[in-house]
């Protein structure tokens, strides 16, 4: 068995920006009150052309490139989404071939805002058991597409995108790349993150989220430090599920990573469920702001009252 590590990372949002004071022409609410309670302040919206696959295949495109490889390389793909209105083809089989791809294994994980997480730890696991050399992970949700967009408390939160890391094993002297993870849920309180009916429609139940968020999971995140062999103040950067503001910054402070820089992904991209962490580690990479081999925590929580977390190296 061997370890593996994240060698690259890409993002893709579409162009279409919906501004605080768009959404406020739409339904009741301004500015002002988003910002106060949630911290975002653009979103990105994918036209109805612009299916959940074609986001995740620009995304991944752009971690292969990153990673100086071909469709050819990878023998994994693993998609975690929540919003994949057609069940098959799966939404890993579509990038796939909208990659042209030779004959990879292909995977959807609905583990909705958690998802990314779920789905690296699935790639890492691959790798150590000899299953894959090489994986594509890509988180990819089209939230816009689901929401109800007369209900102020929920479409005020969602955008769209997608975020991919290339995974691979490491050389057998080298040190793992990817920490255990840690993960589970709180099935009893499902109920409170939902994507249900039809049409598909999100909702979700924001105080008791926020009230578990916030006193729950700094714990749980500092558990996944000490499973990685690292304190919360080695941290280089801290990626929280990009939810709320007014949940990041509590949970980031509780976690005690006074030296880590903290993802804010959400104040212009909204809550993108399982793209907000690829998303937001790979801005981060682009402008420098990690250097490589840094300690960085992935900490997804959210629908099902799921979460997941690992401490990865920075590519």
């Amino acid at each position: 068995m061997t370890g593996s590590r994240v060698v690259a990372l890409g993002h893709y949002q579409p162009a279409k920006v919906l501004t605080n004071d768009d959404l406020a022409a739409m339904v009741d609410t301004s500015d002002e009150w988003i910002t106060s309670r949630v911290g975002i302040r653009t979103r990105h919206v994918a036209g109805p052309d612009e299916p959940v696959d074609e986001l995740a295949a620009h995304a991944g495109a752009k971690a292969l490139a990153a990673a100086g490889l071909t469709p050819a390389d990878i023998d994994l793909v693993l998609v975690a989404t929540s919003t994949a209105i057609n069940r098959s083809p799966n939404m890993a089989a579509r990038v796939a071939a909208r990659l042209g791809m030779g004959s990879p294994a292909v995977m959807d994980l609905n583990v909705v805002c958690s998802g990314f997480t779920h789905a690296l730890a699935t790639a890492d696991h691959a790798v150590r058991a000899g299953s894959a050399t090489r994986a594509l992970v890509i988180g990819a949700d089209k939230m816009a597409e689901i929401a109800d967009w007369t209900d102020r408390t929920t479409c005020v939160l969602v955008g769209d995108g997608a975020g991919a890391a290339v995974v691979e094993a490491c050389a057998e002297d080298e040190e793992p790349g990817i920490g255990p993870v840690l993960w589970g849920s709180v099935p009893e309180m499902g109920h409170a993150v939902r994507i249900e009916g039809t049409p598909p429609r999100f909702a979700q139940e924001g105080q008791s989220v926020y009230r578990w968020a916030t006193t729950q999971l700094p714990p749980i995140a500092r558990k996944v430090c000490e499973r990685a062999g690292v304190t919360p103040e080695e941290l280089a950067a801290v990626v929280l599920h990009q939810a709320n503001l007014r949940i990041i910054e509590p949970v980031a402070q509780k976690i005690g990573a006074v030296n880590a820089v903290i993802a804010r992904d959400v104040v212009d991209s909204g809550n993108t469920s399982a793209a907000s962490i690829p998303m937001a580690l790979s801005k981060l990479v682009e402008r420098g702001e990690i250097e490589s081999g840094a300690p960085v925590l992935l900490f997804g929580f959210g629908g099902n009252l799921s979460y997941a977390g690992q401490v990865i190296r920075c590519p």
